[in-house]
């Protein structure tokens, strides 16, 4: 639960913008920084072929809420 907050505290929620942002960052057109979203199975293959490097990490509805 430790790692999930940090992963949230550390990233911008991008949403279901995941792969157009991440693709955005890997070809330096945005700067670079830590997101977060959501993306489909079919896009994160997408993203794989084009060598860009994604995680999946399932997060609970619980923390996806303000962490004050």
């Amino acid at each position: 639960m430790k790692l999930v907050r940090r992963v949230i505290a550390d990233t911008e929620d991008v949403g279901t913008r995941f792969a157009e942002e991440a693709r955005h960052i890997h070809y330096n057109e945005t700067p670079g920084r830590g997101i977060r979203g959501v993306a489909t199975i079919e896009e994160r293959a997408a993203l794989a072929d084009e060598g860009i490097d994604v995680v999946s990490l399932p997060i609970p509805n619980t923390l996806k809420q303000s962490l004050q």
